[in-house]
């Protein structure tokens, strides 16, 4: 598939999560979408100028591009993987993991600083903060570490080659 076709399909099955999608339509998309942030990231700050207080840009363009081809670049990575013969909703992964992190790191640092009902001290008690930070600080680590674990594998599964012949998401594209 070529450059021009990618974009004009991923815009044609605009939220599409079902079928397959082959390796050079997800990569092309992935390419328009990297080169349009950037050029309308440029275009944004020409026009918008930048804050004043944080030194970057106002993202206005670009955020609205970015929301426009979230849908589609969600559902074509989703085909992607139907492609390779797993179920899309594994793109979810990264999103979920970090969620269930977050909460179980909030409930350690809740636990740890004594936020709680008693925890077993006086009412008015607290541990030692310090035991807080260090349980944030680990989940922080061990957040990051899942993260970057399920990046290389969420790569490794959207450049595998197609499966050949159908699969149980239906035939390949041609």
């Amino acid at each position: 598939m070529t450059f021009a076709g990618a974009v004009k399909n991923g815009f044609r099955t605009y939220a599409t999560f079902s079928g397959r999608a082959s390796r050079s339509e997800y990569w092309w998309w992935i390419l328009f979408v990297v080169a349009g942030s950037v050029v309308l990231s440029l275009v944004d700050l020409a026009l918008f100028g930048s804050d004043p207080r944080t030194g970057q840009a106002n993202q206005v363009l670009s955020g609205l591009f970015q929301l426009g081809v979230l849908l589609p670049t969600l559902g074509l990575g989703w085909r992607r993987l139907h492609d390779s013969g797993r179920p899309g909703w594994y793109l979810l992964l990264p999103f979920l993991v970090t969620v269930g992190l977050m909460f179980v790191t909030l409930g350690g640092m809740i636990f740890a600083t004594g936020i709680g009902a008693g925890m077993g001290q006086g009412a008015g008690q607290a541990m030692d903060p310090g035991a807080g930070m260090i349980a944030g600080g680990i989940g922080m680590i061990v957040i990051w570490l899942v993260q970057l674990v399920l990046l290389v594998l969420m790569i490794w599964w959207l450049t595998r080659p197609s499966d050949p012949g159908e699969n149980t998401f239906g035939p390949p594209r041609a």
